[in-house]
């Protein structure tokens, strides 16, 4: 917010984000670097971060377990995918722990999540609101010689700022430390970092299915139509309300954008619909995955006569499979299937939902089905 002069920047130093949901730990290296290389070597103001650009979202799923990092935080700033990795290591003392914010280059240890080992059978994992920091809970038991996972990130603007605290102290720049800023940030752009193209971001979000992306996208998609993004699930009505008009779906209801809720309800009908309407040349079926068809054995079939483009979904005994076909004739379908075990959904435990057993058996189960049904299809409607 201030000049630069000899190396000092006399004003504070404001991390804004602008809804990016692929910002990494190497990016905010790469900004670091930029930072030096822009003249700064010290400042003498304060260090902010400003997250306005979306509205904070605490949890996509308030339902879902505490500890699972697909339903993170989502906010303006966002930093790998909102996840931060748990690590542990069994010593003759007991467990070397860490939390970090790894990418391919960079490990660097992070202040805002701690992790505590406690005497305990179950729950596994526990968590607390610190204010300026997640904290964590383990149950020793639970941790064997050696392992790690990612645990979701329920602050990620102060993430965020953590990392890049660490990435320019690397780079011999000393910030203070952060506090948050309110409304939109003003002064003089020092280092820019810009995502990936959109049709980029959105090809990886259908082959990832990562459900932060989906929130961050969405909620960005609402406010570049010109409503207010009060909240996610307000956001969420907007897109029921477009798709209604845009493709005439009858029977939809977002409560989210990534589908995570349960409160969400798409019928078949509707998605055939919509699919129809975008059409298999459109410029959704350009960003579908293809989908391998496989023997009885599970082993891809190279060069399968009949080509699959679609959007997978899984949830606890819940597969759908929703895109295009084509037949060996080259008749292009559109296809749309939701299979579920409702009851054995019902019957899951909340802490035992990242993994219950039977699931993946019965998914492979269902995929199985998916396939027999697209291959019927081809043959039934292909001249």
């Amino acid at each position: 917010t201030g000049p630069v002069v000899n190396g000092r920047l006399k004003g504070d130093l404001v991390l804004v984000g602008g809804g990016d949901p692929t910002l990494d730990t190497d990016d905010l290296a790469e900004m670091a670097a930029a930072l030096k290389a822009a003249g700064v070597r010290e400042v003498k103001g304060k260090f902010r971060v400003n997250s306005v650009a979306l509205p904070f979202v605490k949890r996509i799923d308030a339902s879902q377990p505490d500890y699972l990092g697909y339903n993170p935080a989502v906010c303006g700033l966002n930093l790998n995918f909102n996840r931060v990795f748990f690590e542990w290591k069994r010593t003759a003392s007991g467990y070397d722990i860490s939390m970090d914010a790894r990418t391919k280059k960079y490990r660097p240890t992070v202040q805002i999540a701690t992790m505590r080992i406690k005497e305990r059978d179950l729950p596994i994992y526990t968590y607390r609101d610190g204010g300026r920091t997640d904290d964590w809970t383990v149950a020793r038991r639970a941790l064997g010689k050696k392992g790690g996972r990612w645990l979701p990130v329920r602050k990620p603007h102060l993430y965020a700022a953590d990392v890049f605290r660490t990435m320019a102290r690397a780079q011999g720049i000393v910030l203070p430390r952060v506090t948050e800023a309110a409304g939109l940030a003003k002064g003089q752009v020092l280092v820019e970092h810009k995502s990936e193209d959109l049709q980029t971001v959105l090809r990886d979000l259908l082959k990832y299915s990562n459900n932060m992306t989906a929130e961050a996208i969405g909620m960005t998609a609402t406010a570049a139509r010109g409503s207010v993004v009060g909240s996610l699930k307000s956001s969420a009505k907007k897109m029921t309300t477009w798709e209604a008009s845009k493709l005439g779906a009858r029977k939809s209801k977002f409560v989210d954008h990534s589908g995570l809720g349960e409160g969400s309800h798409v019928t078949a009908h509707d998605m055939v619909a919509a699919l129809s309407r975008l059409g298999p040349n459109g410029s959704l079926a350009h960003l579908m995955k293809p989908i391998a068809l496989r023997d009885a054995n599970g082993r891809i079939i190279k060069n399968h006569p009949i080509k699959v483009h679609a959007k997978t979904g899984t949830l606890n005994f819940v597969s759908a499979l929703a895109g295009y076909v084509t037949a060996p004739d080259g008749t292009q379908l559109a296809f749309a299937m939701f299979m579920a075990d409702e009851k054995r959904r019902a019957r899951v435990a909340k802490n035992d939902r990242e993994a219950p057993q039977g699931a993946n058996a019965w998914n492979k189960s269902a995929k199985r089905l998916q396939q027999a049904l697209i291959e019927r299809w081809a043959v039934l409607y292909g001249a």
